[in-house]
């Protein structure tokens, strides 16, 4: 009994320390120690968008961006030290596929900038935008239908999906904080699709919906944006154009949204908009730029059930009509991809030609161009 009154005090003293401290001083050692409760910022309450937000860290890490809203994880094309099979895929992809996309970067259109190489015109006048465009030789005169797909990058299933179950002439649209960009880049022209690079733009709730660090803001000076633009721009080479993401207050700015289209057509790259704004602003602001420009008719998965998703294709095929061409633009979910693959299966038939974004939109400049020559001849 003594030996385990001896135990049941020594327990007992152990307990004591553990719970008030040492007779000594010394302070008690948590063994499973709780961390501070977690901060919930504002980046972290979003606000419901067409496109779900892009969850980002700081894009100079080496932590991976996500998708809010589709629950695969993201990872990277597999690499190994000493060899490259994504890039020997590319590569292989380059010289065999007769849709394949000549490999970015093209010699003389690009310029160093201070994050990596930016766009340029080469010296004998040929613009990116031409050069890094998917060749149409389609019968301009049916009506032409376009289909951007966008937030690329940030999901491989969907991304993976996307280049290889579409037709060549859907272009794909990238999210520039998407790890390995390049490579996404680069894998999708070599299976045909031409390619956009997306611009975060402000919405009218940020910053509790934040598009990401390199955010253009409505009311930022123009040397400012400008930083941010040059930024985005020079994470990768071979599109052809950019495009927004979200930037609804943005787009309402006319002096802001002309800026950003100025230095756009000083590089020779196009600008896409997804036509969520105002689109008298957006017209107005590319026309005084004098840029390449055009906007999406309709987005196709405000609603992502392939039920509303066909409804809007169908939808596309009646604007074609009536207008001669039509453009529309999607998001990264499985069943966009999955419709507008089954949609395009029968166009040709029903006497509609699936063209890339680049073609649309010169037949829309074109046809912009004539009417104001129209204009001023009967002006005169």
């Amino acid at each position: 009994m003594a030996g385990l009154g001896a135990v049941l005090l020594f327990a007992t003293g152990a307990a004591l320390i553990a719970l008030l401290g040492d007779p000594d001083g010394r302070p008690p050692v948590a063994r499973h120690a709780l961390g501070p409760a977690p901060v919930i910022t504002p980046q972290e309450i979003r606000t419901a968008d067409v496109r779900r937000p892009i969850e980002f860290s700081d894009p100079d890490t080496d932590t991976e961006p996500s998708l809010s809203g589709v629950p695969e994880t993201f990872e990277a094309i597999p690499t190994d030290q000493g060899s490259d099979p994504a890039q020997a895929e590319i590569d292989h992809a380059i010289q065999t596929n007769p849709e394949a996309l000549v490999a970015a970067p093209l010699t003389g259109l690009t310029t160093p900038g201070p994050s990596g190489p930016l766009p340029a015109i080469g010296p004998d006048g040929t613009r990116p935008d031409q050069a890094y465009a998917r060749p149409w030789h389609g019968d301009p005169n049916a009506p032409m239908i376009a289909v951007v797909i966008g937030g690329m990058g940030l999901n491989r299933a969907v991304t993976e999906a996307a280049i290889d179950e579409l037709p060549p002439d859907v272009a794909l649209s990238f999210a520039p904080y998407s790890r390995d960009l390049q490579s996404w880049i680069d894998r999708a022209r070599a299976a045909g699709h031409e390619v956009l690079v997306e611009v975060p733009m402000e919405p009218f709730d940020y910053p509790n919906n934040d598009p990401g660090p390199h955010t253009l803001l409505a009311d930022a000076p123009n040397s400012e944006n400008s930083r941010r633009l040059y930024w985005l721009m020079s994470q990768a080479t071979g599109y052809f154009a950019m495009t927004n993401y979200l930037g609804a207050r943005f787009s309402t700015s006319g002096p802001a949204l002309e800026h950003l289209m100025t230095t756009l057509e000083e590089r020779g790259i196009s600008f896409l908009h997804d036509g969520t704004g105002r689109r008298s602003t957006i017209e107005s602001s590319g026309n005084d730029a004098g840029a390449h420009w055009g906007i999406a008719d309709r987005v196709l998965d405000e609603d992502p059930s392939p039920t509303a998703v066909d409804d809007r294709l169908l939808t596309l095929e009646a604007l074609a009509l009536q207008n001669g061409t039509s453009v529309g633009a999607g998001f990264a979910y499985r069943s966009t991809v999955d419709q507008v693959a089954r949609w395009a299966e029968g166009l040709e038939a029903r006497g509609y030609e699936l063209a890339p974004p680049s073609a649309v939109m010169a037949r829309q400049q074109a046809e912009r161009g004539g009417l104001q020559t129209s204009t001023a001849a009967t002006d005169h």
